[in-house]
């Protein structure tokens, strides 16, 4: 661009000030990319997060692999369907999430987290050893069990391993371990009604807390005197059996319990048993006894410290009851 002879001309000056411009913005842009090669700078990053014996970067490509962003949302990135899970971990803990996860189709009763803070590595990641801690330490495991545990979810039950499991879990630690600045934002629930607005009374935490029995005690619910097959019934969803059986012939993590009594089930080393009283006795004691064919060993935990006696043939009893129950 030329000027106009007899005119003052700033051409040359405005075009200076527009490459000096560019020139700053240059050299911002090169130390801004500069920094991105440093060190966090005091933020976590996945290497250095493990659970246990898994890392979150490879919880990170289970994460990935089985698309879990296309129904959760983490630090704004993903869908609405689930709920938000980037502080999730701090919020429920590892114990509810072992739990939840192998068995995704029902919430976690109390006893099925109780249950597993008898594993001394996922208490030690709690840093608790009793369901009454747990729940005061993650209020929101005790929220979960109040007002859901033991009823069905949006989420199928998906063929994770333990190790997937694992390294799941150390991703959650992971985001909720990040400083997010302020993400998720707190819903402002002021004047709202609706039970889902409701903060977590005082009385229904110490309700869930009630509801676990000391080892080797019974649910609160189980002390009134009630019939052996109704105690067994309450015993198996308070304690998370529900998650993973179900009263019919529906296979969910587990066989279902419909006609199972009786029968003759066939086992991983090309043996049969009968499925009577002593062998479910021995499938809640000692899971990895007798595995059965189509299941791999470990899959199911002991309840040798969780149920005593009584209950144990208290569900027998209920899983008798269904022997002749259909799909």
């Amino acid at each position: 661009m030329s000027c106009t002879p007899g005119q003052p001309c700033a051409e040359g000056v405005k075009r200076r000030r527009a490459l000096a411009v560019l020139g700053v913005m240059g050299l911002i842009f090169i130390a801004l990319s500069a920094a991105s090669f440093l060190d966090s700078r005091g933020q976590v990053v996945p290497s250095n997060v493990r659970y246990a014996d898994f890392g979150a970067v490879e919880g990170k490509r289970i994460f990935q692999a089985y698309n879990c962003m296309g129904c959760h949302t983490i630090v704004g990135n993903g869908a609405y369907f689930g709920p938000d899970l980037t502080k999730l971990y701090d919020k429920v803990g590892p114990a509810w999430l072992e739990a939840f996860l192998p068995s995704a189709g029902s919430w976690p009763a109390a006893g099925a987290v109780r249950l597993q803070l008898q594993n001394k590595a996922i208490a030690t990641e709690a840093g608790v050893d009793t369901i009454e801690a747990y729940l005061d330490k993650y209020p929101g495991a005790g929220e979960r069990i109040q007002r859901r545990g033991g009823h069905p979810t949006n989420m199928p039950n998906l063929p994770f391993t333990r190790e997937e499991i694992g390294e799941l879990i150390a991703f959650l630690k992971y985001t909720s371990a990040m400083n997010t600045e302020g993400w998720p934002p707190k819903p402002k629930v002021d004047g709202l009604r609706f039970p889902q607005a409701t903060p977590l009374p005082v009385a229904a935490q110490a309700t869930a807390t009630a509801a676990v029995a000391p080892p080797g005690g019974a649910p609160a619910a189980a002390r009134v005197p009630v019939s052996k097959v109704a105690l067994g019934e309450t015993l198996v969803k308070d304690n998370g059996c529900t998650a993973c059986h179900a009263p019919t012939t529906q296979k969910l993590v587990g066989p279902g319990w419909g006609g199972l009594y009786g029968s003759t089930v066939q086992l991983a080393d090309g043996s049969t048993a009968t499925a009577d009283d002593a062998f479910i006795e021995e499938k809640l004691v000692k899971p990895d006894a007798k595995v059965v064919a189509g299941y791999a060993a470990g899959l199911m935990p002991s309840f040798a410290h969780v149920l005593d006696a009584d209950q144990i043939g208290a569900i027998v009893a209920y899983i008798r009851s269904l022997k002749e129950s259909k799909p």
